[in-house]
């Protein structure tokens, strides 16, 4: 049996691995001017999203349709509907070359490479997200080329902030059992959601070493003040570090305490 890890690091994927401030924030944006005929401020996003409840954007648009009083409220089937055809702008399950939405408007956060030195520091790695399975799948193995990924996504586990993706994963990635004897578990989210599934993972999970890293989401980057609120939040909510970017993940945790690398 091979020997467990150093660590097991998990990892959102929107606003972690890719900004998704032209694709999914800009379909939550979209959508509510479908149904509302007004386009919800960032800021709002943000503030929606900082109360670690709306994970799932499908909501989010919902939620923000109550916000401003529309009525009737749309059936959350429809809304996905009108969502998806902003988002993917094809079939979710067809050919990705087919796709003429919003998620052709993604940056990278990281390339294959930061992936390549985590292996080689002895981290496995999985992927812990509210996206569907098919734009994951999308980012991870045909932009990032990473082979079958340990992936938890949309549908394959309640929302966060419940905990049970990120502990199901963890689990064997961490060599088959989690509690005192395993290694840590990282996850790195954006979202007040990505920390407080930590927070409830420790609860369900007392003896498991766990560590709750956060980073702001791109489109705060050249937005100082507002950056400095939203990441303040993120401690508030129990974030034991936030990065500068997903790309800074290794140097940091060489520093921690809470992990011992070579």
């Amino acid at each position: 049996m091979p020997s467990p890890p150093q660590a097991v690091v998990l990892f959102d994927i929107d606003g972690v691995i890719r900004d998704v401030s032209a694709s999914y924030r800009r379909s939550i944006v979209e959508t509510v001017h479908h149904y509302a005929g007004q386009r919800p401020e960032p800021t709002a996003i943000d503030a929606l999203k900082s109360e670690g409840r709306w994970n799932n954007d499908w909501e989010a648009s919902l939620e923000l349709l109550r916000r401003t009083g529309h009525t009737p409220l749309p059936a959350l089937e429809a809304l996905v509907a009108v969502f998806e055809a902003f988002y993917f702008g094809g079939d979710p399950e067809g050919d990705p070359s087919q796709w003429r939405g919003f998620i052709g408007d993604e940056p990278l956060l990281v390339q294959p490479s930061f992936f390549a030195a985590l292996t080689a520091a002895d981290l496995a790695y999985g992927f812990v997200s509210g996206a569907e399975p098919p734009s994951c799948r999308y980012v991870l193995q045909t932009r990032l080329a990473l082979s079958d990924p340990p992936l938890i996504a949309m549908g394959d586990a309640p929302d966060k902030p419940d905990p049970t993706g990120l502990l199901r994963l963890a689990a064997p990635l961490a060599g088959g059992v989690l509690g005192p004897e395993a290694p840590a578990v990282v996850y790195l989210g954006d979202t007040v959601a990505d920390v407080r599934t930590v927070q409830r993972a420790r609860a369900q999970c007392p003896g498991q070493r766990f560590l709750s890293l956060a980073v702001a989401p791109p489109h705060l980057h050249d937005q100082p003040e507002a950056r400095a609120a939203y990441e303040a939040r993120l401690r508030q909510a129990g974030a034991d570090a936030v990065l500068a970017s997903t790309t800074e993940l290794l140097s940091r945790l060489k520093r921690l305490d809470a992990i011992k690398l070579n």
